[in-house]
């Protein structure tokens, strides 16, 4: 063999070790992106236990406090579970912190308000920084009763937007011959993209009607939870269908027709309020600019006139 060659031979030997070298310390490939894939699933599990078990115990914490101030149970606590329900929070923990909050945050607000009114003013007296306290006990108090009573607002605006939409496809299953267990399932299950919230209580519904011994239970139940007057109306016809036999296609038909005229009503409601909603913008907002074009060059040369 030439030397030629045999310099060829151990310059590819060198590179075929060194790539080998190198592959090992840096794996690229199938099985190791599955390795890493599993190392970082991992990882993250163990971190999400780690937060989980976290807020456990933080939550045992409150949950302890408030026990030994009696205060998870009485007709407050009715009220708040209330609340949390007509708000979607529905979390095993959620009234434990709901609770927590009513409890600690008015201390912790009046305690920073108190200590940052200084900054604020250096000459304020004891007095102010002691009121402005108790104005951050009042922000606590009332805060999360606040937030809760939002949330509910908004949720019921878009169950209410999705139901016109919702009672179609519950005429729909009713002639298709859907009971009216199915037919509430069904209709869940078609609308969640849409209205994921009328989707969960319709959800909730259809699992109660399945296990309760009394129908008009659970359409009071979805009623209790919702509490606005379409859902009302809905409960109502559902519940006279399920005592009289009523046909249920035929009433829901006659219930939808009435909710879309309701919303038609409405839109033409705020249709008709703009014209005075706008007046106090024009007022506002034009009316000083288009004084200030038509009589601002009159008034530059009456200046003029009277510096010259």
């Amino acid at each position: 063999m030439s030397p030629v060659a045999v310099e060829i031979v151990v310059a590819l030997a060198s590179f075929a070790a060194a790539y080998a070298f190198y592959r090992g310390l840096f794996p690229d490939g199938s099985m190791s992106g599955r390795v890493r894939s599993h190392v970082k699933r991992r990882s993250e599990n163990t971190s999400g236990q780690v937060r989980a078990a976290r807020r456990q115990k933080s939550v045992g914490m409150v949950r302890s406090v408030l026990e030994y101030l009696k205060l998870t149970r009485g007709e407050e606590v009715r009220k708040s579970t209330e609340l949390l329900i007509q708000a979607g929070w529905r979390a095993p923990d959620a009234l434990t912190i709901f609770l927590g909050l009513r409890l600690g945050l008015p201390l912790a607000l009046g305690i920073v308000a108190f200590i940052i009114a200084p900054g604020i003013s250096h000459t304020m007296s004891l007095l102010t920084r002691t009121g402005v306290g108790f104005a951050g006990i009042m922000l606590g108090a009332y805060a999360p009763s606040i937030a809760a009573r939002n949330a509910i607002q908004k949720r019921r605006e878009k169950i209410q937007l999705g139901l016109p939409d919702a009672l179609d496809l519950f005429v729909i299953c009713a002639e298709a011959g859907l009971g009216l267990e199915a037919a509430v399932g069904r209709v869940a299950r078609e609308i969640r993209a849409s209205a994921p919230e009328l989707a969960d209580e319709l959800g909730l519904t259809a699992v109660e009607l399945g296990f309760l011994p009394n129908r008009r239970d659970a359409l009071n139940n979805l009623s209790r939870r919702v509490d606005t007057a379409p859902i009302r109306n809905l409960v109502n016809t559902l519940a006279q269908t399920e005592r009289y036999g009523t046909p249920l296609a035929q009433a829901l038909r006659v219930l939808a027709g009435e909710f879309r005229t309701m919303r038609m009503m409405k839109a033409e409601e705020k249709a008709a309020r703009l014209p005075a909603t706008l007046t106090v913008p024009m007022i506002v907002f034009i009316l000083p600019p288009l004084f200030i074009v038509l009589i601002g060059p009159a008034i530059v040369q009456i200046m003029d006139k009277l510096h010259h």
